[in-house]
């Protein structure tokens, strides 16, 4: 008979200790106590880079509406409510509703701090895609500030 398939007993199967176990919660704990603000802050910069970007589209937008369409385009800002709104342009989900960019929403959750074009908070260009007077925008999400600034002369928007 083989020795190898006796009943021989199992040693016993190791356990955790209740020690071993407070141990690794302890390093789990300060893992997420390091990572959580970590992430906090990649996420408020990517909403407030998303948002910048997503200004800097919607006046290319408009100058481009404004060239072919041949009539101007206004650009509102809104600072009270964190909105954007292209007069004569309507939105590209609903045919019927007006071109509105809400920052405060997802996935922005962005405030406009600031818009000034000129003294207003308003910029119209012209058929030639060109603004009305020089601006500068800045949106912020928690302490993360970007600002966006449009070039009067080539009615470029550029994010920083």
């Amino acid at each position: 008979m083989n020795k190898s398939c006796t009943n021989a007993p199992r040693p016993a199967r190791g356990a955790f200790s209740l020690l071993e176990l407070v141990i690794v919660l302890a390093i789990l704990t300060v893992l997420a106590v390091i990572a959580i603000p970590r992430y906090a802050s990649a996420t408020a910069r990517y909403r407030a880079d998303v948002a910048a970007r997503q200004i800097v589209c919607d006046l290319r937008y408009a100058g481009a509406k404004a060239s072919t369409t041949s009539q101007p385009k206004e650009v509102a800002f809104d600072l009270a409510g964190g909105r954007v709104q292209i007069s004569g342009v309507s939105s590209l989900k609903k045919a019927s509703a007006p071109y509105i960019t809400d920052l405060t929403a997802e996935p922005y959750r962005a405030r406009i701090i600031s818009a000034d074009f000129g003294g207003d908070e308003v910029v119209i260009f012209n058929i030639h895609a060109i603004p009305d007077s020089a601006g500068t925008v800045i949106i912020a999400v928690g302490d993360i500030q970007r600002r966006i600034d449009l070039d009067p002369v080539t009615g470029k928007a550029t994010a920083q």
